[in-house]
């Protein structure tokens, strides 16, 4: 199902280092969950994308690059627009949005609109700041940070190289494994 009722982000958006990130990715990813948003939008609501909630990934540094890592399932709806899209954003929210969060987790983009289901305002970035690298990518007029990524590599989880396979395979009762997706950082965008 084709997402709706994009908008252009408007000027409450400021570009920050990623050093400025509040909180901790294990609390913030982990404890207060992420939207990744993959696919491509314009202002007038021209576009395809998806977005699911996670609460796997991880920020670091590699290759001398600040960088995001994801993970998404095969059979997710939002795993083909971030294999088909150069970018895909995390979008973090306060924890009034818990439940909109969960619809985002629970339901597929296949079937609804989750965005409007879920009471989101999705946004399109296409210029100023950060904005120029992230142009036609989607985020949240809601959340309070937005990672932009481009994506830079990805790898499919090979349940062969499991070095606790007992315990890792619990996740996977469907043998749907992920793929890591790992992505520079291109802009932390905030409200001012």
């Amino acid at each position: 199902m084709k997402q709706k009722n994009v908008i252009k982000a408007d000027s409450s958006w400021i570009e920050k280092s990623i050093r400025e990130f509040p909180g901790t990715p294990s609390e913030r990813i982990g404890s207060g969950w992420m939207l990744i948003t993959a696919g491509n939008a314009q202002a007038d609501g021209s576009g395809n994308w998806n977005t699911m909630t996670a609460s796997w990934g991880g920020l670091g540094v590699l290759w001398g690059r600040d960088v995001a890592f994801m993970f998404i399932r095969p059979s997710r709806h939002t795993f083909g627009f971030a294999n088909d899209n150069a970018l895909f954003t995390l979008s973090f929210f306060d924890k009034k949005y818990h439940d909109a969060l969960s619809l985002c987790g629970e339901k597929s983009g296949r079937d609804i609109d989750k965005a409007t289901e879920a009471g989101l305002t999705p946004i399109v970035f296409d210029g100023g700041l950060a904005e120029a690298k992230a142009a036609g990518a989607v985020g949240f007029k809601e959340a309070s940070e937005i990672i932009v990524c481009r994506k830079l590599y990805t790898h499919d989880f090979d349940p062969a190289a499991f070095l606790d396979p007992v315990s890792i395979e619990k996740s996977y009762g469907g043998k749907d494994y992920h793929r890591m997706f790992i992505g520079e950082i291109v802009g932390l965008l905030t409200k001012k």
